[in-house]
């Protein structure tokens, strides 16, 4: 008999080629299988007289087979089959392109079910059927699959069409035994008044007669919430677990804050905290003087200087004597982290370096072998930092920037470059707090949402293409008035798909034409590291009126001057990246604004995003905005996983059942073991611990 942990190819109708296309998209044992859900369900439950059928309906008709012949085409290798079908009421044409083969299931005399949308023929104006999904009804008993009840509609996958899955799934919950171990506690399933998990397996692919359509296709119906709730509530334990293991850890010492560390912060501070910076420095200060290994979030809106407080972190554990990395998803983002890190300790006499796959072997070698000696104090890199050859004296704080472009087990592998180092994950985008949830749940979260005082917030303006000139004249303006601009490009090269400007052409044309009296420069990230460097030193001291670039400049660019961005073709950007872009200015107290030229047509997602823009400044908002239109799969690049984070549950959709579902999680972790939740427990550990990291500290 099949289990639930039964490899998927011994499912009938599955065997190895079909596993081989499943198994490429997480599907490899009975479990995955059952767990891939339908993403819609139609109601072919009302059986039509042919005589009742109109024009453009969807229809289910029981019928018997005539007839049936082949007719060849014009087109090479394309051959129409023809079957004329009939009941008491009347006859109607049936249609297959290049399904021959049907011609020896549809035999005259058999009876069918079909259902499919109603046309009117060309040759004739007789109603067909056009490729309908068809059943054989043979004698006695008769429990139809694809058509006469809500039937379920599958994704296809690689050679497996939505109606080979429909058949496999029917097969495989058909065979499901009695009674199938819940993963929900019993208590907890009774409370939320969820069915039992057999139940929910078999009615979330095959709806029960009467079901509700629309509960089901909203991911309402009971069956389909029990399973949602169920993988919510085991990936909120699984976090838990990680929370109560890392909370268990203690460091080799703690890095204490005295008079001297404090007076050392204040010499190397560029300008007053804000309340918000000065709170999360304390927190921070307090963990960091623990004896408990720190693990905490911190995210910052756009300008709320997220990075000075990640540095004040760093200077405590550095006049311990401990080391610190910062690992950065880009090695543009890195080089930028690298370059202000360094000019706000230019006095300080500590050692910080730049380590990314740029360096060639003389250079990586010399620097790790720096490292190691602790001659580094703060490193700031890649991917490179996790690196097996890459070694530490004594790493006291792991700092990971723009986490959600990194998976859990990637700040595992930083923080197990030490023993038990503090942790400080951090985002210049915020997050949802259900993203949130589901993501950091085994974090402490702070917030940066106050700016630094003085700054007025960045007025957003949309314009369509044909209004270049305008543009050009708000950058002419800004100019003459002593002020900088950027101009952001999509694209580096020019590309016949996407029809974009490049950056380089663009540099080009505003420098030859509208602004040809004034400095325009270029920064991509195709530049190398000095050159970049050089473009955008000689932007921040004001040397350069106008700087053309790619999205180099989202994040780590700080010029008070700037008070205007122009994003080209802000319609093929995301919602958090314009946030971020819009961010470079309004850094001063200059009125600074954002002009997001679009080319129409818009997609109604484009629509939505560029009037989120126009309508806040407040990057929460926005975020919120952003999940709704993108959705979680996309959203922040959460595919880092390596797979869709969730199989059945979504967290935009299903954001109050993980609210739900945490607090239960939470209360099983709080109370006595039983053989149940021991049972649940193991489960997590075996299934997600090593995927998501969840059985370890991390």
């Amino acid at each position: 008999m099949l289990e639930l942990s039964s490899k998927v190819q011994f499912v009938k109708g599955v065997g190895p080629r079909k596993a081989e296309a499943l198994a490429a998209v997480g599907i490899t044992t009975v479990s995955d299988l059952l767990l891939y859900l339908p993403f819609r369900y139609e109601d072919r439950s009302r059986v039509r007289s042919i005589v009742d059928l109109r024009p453009g309906e969807d229809a289910t008709v029981l019928a018997t087979v005539v007839g049936a012949h082949v007719k060849r085409t014009r087109r090479p290798h394309f051959k129409v089959l023809e079957v004329m079908v009939e009941d008491e009421t009347g006859s109607i044409r049936t249609i297959w392109f290049n399904q021959e083969y049907l011609k020896d299931i549809l035999k005259a005399g058999r009876q069918v079910l079909l259902y499919g949308k109603v046309e009117l023929s060309r040759r004739g104006g007789g109603l067909e059927l056009k490729g309908p999904q068809y059943e054989l009804v043979e004698e006695g008993d008769f429990e139809p699959t694809h058509t006469s009840r809500i039937v379920p509609v599958y994704e296809r996958i690689g050679p497996l069409s939505p109606r080979m899955l429909r058949r496999i799934c029917h097969s495989l919950v058909e065979s499901l035994p009695s009674e199938v171990a819940g993963l929900l506690p019993d208590l907890s399933r009774e409370r939320h008044k969820l069915p039992p998990r057999r139940e929910a397996l078999a009615r979330a692919h095959f709806p029960e007669e009467g079901a509700s359509l629309e509960l089901y296709n909203q991911f309402r119906a009971p069956a389909q919430r029990r399973l949602i709730f169920e993988e919510l509530f085991l990936f909120s334990l699984g976090l838990g677990l990680r929370r109560r293991a890392a909370s268990g850890l203690t460091k080799p010492r703690p890095f204490p804050v005295d008079d001297r560390i404090r007076e050392r912060v204040r010499q190397i501070l560029p300008f007053r905290l804000t309340e918000a910076q000065k709170k999360v420095s304390k927190t921070l200060a307090d963990e960091l003087s623990s004896e408990r290994s720190m693990q905490r979030l911190l995210q910052g809106d756009v300008g709320s200087g997220k990075t000075i407080v990640a540095v004040i972190a760093s200077v405590i554990v550095i006049e311990n004597g401990a080391q610190v990395a910062l690992m950065v998803p880009t090695e543009v983002l890195a080089e930028q982290h690298f370059s202000n890190i360094q000019r706000i300790l230019a006095q300080s006499g500590y050692r910080v370096a730049l380590l990314t796959s740029a360096l060639n072997r003389a250079e990586r070698d010399g620097l790790l072998a720096e490292i190691a000696s602790g001659e580094v104090h703060l490193v700031v890199g890649t991917h490179a930092l996790i690196q097996q050859s890459v070694r530490f004296k004594e790493l006291g704080l792991a700092i990971v920037d723009e986490q959600h472009r990194f998976g859990v087990l990637q700040r595992a592998e930083l923080r197990a470059k030490g023993y038990a180092p503090d942790l400080l994950v951090m985002t210049a985008t915020p997050i949802p707090r259900s993203l949130a949830m589901a993501l950091y749940g085994d974090l402490d979260h702070s917030v940066l949402n106050e700016l630094p005082p003085g700054r007025p917030p960045v007025r957003t303006l949309l314009m369509k293409k044909g209004q270049l000139s305008e543009v050009h004249r708000l950058m002419e303006e800004q100019v003459a008035a002593g002020h900088q601009v950027y101009f952001v490009c999509p694209m580096v090269e020019e590309s016949e798909k996407m029809d974009l400007k490049a950056a380089v052409e663009t540099q080009r044309l505003l420098q030859k034409g509208p602004f040809s009296h004034r400095r325009v420069a270029l920064a991509h990230g195709k530049l190398s590291f000095a050159e970049r460097a050089q473009a955008m030193s000689a932007f921040t001291a004001g040397e350069v009126d106008i700087l053309v670039a790619t999205t180099v400049v989202e994040v780590g660019v700080d010029v008070p001057n700037a008070t205007l961005v122009v994003v080209e073709q802000a319609e093929r950007f995301g919602l958090s990246q314009l946030h971020q872009l819009r961010g470079r200015v309004g850094r001063g107290t200059a009125p600074s604004a954002a002009v997001l030229v679009y080319h129409p047509p818009l997609t109604p997602e484009g629509e939505r995003r560029l009037e989120a823009m126009a309508e806040t400044n407040d990057g929460f908002v926005i975020a919120e905005r952003d999940l709704d239109i993108r959705g979680p799969g996309d959203y922040f690049g959460t595919r880092q996983w390596g797979a869709p984070l969730f199989r059945v549950a979504d967290v935009v959709r299903d954001r109050e059942l993980l609210e739900v579902a945490r607090e239960e999680a939470e209360a099983l972790l709080s109370s006595p073991r039983t053989e149940e939740t021991d049972r649940i427990v193991n489960h997590v550990i075996a299934a997600w611990g090593e995927k998501f990291g969840l059985a370890t500290a991390g």
